[in-house]
């Protein structure tokens, strides 16, 4: 195992829980929020932007940057932080969701997948050693293992191949691995829905002995109480010692649910995605700056925000940028959106050490859920 790359479970309020993994490229405090930066770059946000939110690990994905800018880049700098200049640690997601989602003409076999580029059509093989491999060359401080990402809803049997092989392939990134100190590979949990199959997926990965676990195959059409439950049918089965990490997810009442349920670590597109199309996530619910109610208010996107947005511009201001279509209209609601997921994810962590994440966990939804397109 790597040394120095270890999770301290701080305090818990029931199930939630509060940590530090640290990690060769810093520490990380959990429960946190990963902003998503596919491409070597969180959409348009800089690294001081980032800082000034307290980001402490952004995500990257395999599969884009071993398309574009391509490995053989990637290796001239010695690492995708390099490359973009990031000095904290990264987590990679392992490319089999986009290669699932994105490619043409998909092929899986017990070898790995053979895919057609989105781009422009070139064929591509990965394997489990090969996608372990790329992440080795990107530097990521969290590796993922190889997995195939089922759609939802899917037949027993087939989600129970599924994770078979998905187990094989964890086998194999593991047996990939360089064990470096400070760096961790993840494994993930599959299953779709069914109870059975989550259990034994992650009682067999628990022998391989990751570094942290995370719950794959949600977030894909399951409702919010389908997702709720199978987190509670996962996490009881993963060890307390260890980081638990949902792929995907989500909206800001799934992350506090997850929270409630043990998870620790969240990345999702959404903050990002909807600030670029004047959505906001405010306390008082999402908020569509494009509405002409807009047009006329002084106040912030939201009032209980300290985010540098808030601070400095109206709703006003904001709605007239995106009706203009200018660039600092996205660049403005995206640092709000991620400074609000970020300072959710920091008042939930304070909850559980105080031992009041139930309450904090109602205050919030009660908010949230009262107003429509903010207030």
């Amino acid at each position: 195992m790597s040394k120095n790359f270890n999770f301290t479970l701080l305090s818990n309020d029931f199930n939630a829980r509060a940590g530090i993994l640290n990690t060769k490229h810093g520490l990380i405090e959990t429960p946190i929020f990963m902003p998503v930066g596919t491409l070597a770059t969180v959409k348009a946000m800089g690294l001081k932007d980032l800082d000034e939110i307290g980001a402490t690990i952004i995500l990257s994905n395999t599969y884009h940057l071993m398309l574009r800018p391509g490995i053989e880049v990637i290796k001239k700098f010695r690492g995708v932080r390099n490359f973009m200049n990031w000095e904290k640690p990264l987590l990679t997601d392992s490319g089999g969701f986009q290669i699932m989602s994105l490619s043409k003409l998909t092929k899986v076999n017990d070898s790995g997948v053979e895919f057609k580029s989105h781009l422009d059509g070139s064929k591509y093989f990965l394997s489990p050693e090969k996608s372990t491999q790329v992440q080795n060359f990107l530097d990521s401080t969290i590796s993922m293992q190889l997995d195939e990402c089922v759609p939802y809803p899917i037949e027993k049997k087939k989600a129970l191949n599924s994770s078979i092989l998905s187990l094989e392939w964890a086998k194999r990134s593991r047996s990939s691995f360089k064990h470096k100190i400070g760096y961790g590979q993840f494994g993930i949990v599959q299953g779709s829905l069914f109870p059975d199959l989550r259990e034994f997926s992650a009682k067999e990965l628990i022998k391989i002995d990751f570094e942290g676990y995370a719950v794959g195959g949600l977030a894909v059409g399951e409702n919010q109480s389908q997702m709720f439950h199978t987190i509670d049918l996962t996490t009881k089965f993963l060890p307390k010692q260890k980081p638990r990490y949902l792929m995907g997810v989500g909206k800001p009442d799934d992350i506090l649910g997850a929270i409630k349920r043990g998870i620790d670590m969240f990345d999702c597109v959404l903050p990002t995605r909807s600030g670029r199309n004047g959505q906001a996530f405010t306390s008082f619910g999402p908020l569509n700056i494009k509405n002409s109610k807009h047009s006329q208010d002084k106040k912030p996107l939201d009032i209980l925000c300290n985010c540098y947005t808030c601070k400095t511009y109206s709703r006003a201001y904001l709605h007239h940028l995106f009706r203009c279509k200018e660039i600092l209209g996205a660049y403005l609601m995206t640092k709000h959106n991620l400074y609000f997921y970020l300072n959710l994810l920091r008042s939930a962590r304070n909850s559980i050490i105080k031992k009041n994440f139930v309450k904090f966990e109602e205050n919030f939804l009660k908010k949230y859920y009262s107003y429509k397109d903010g207030i």
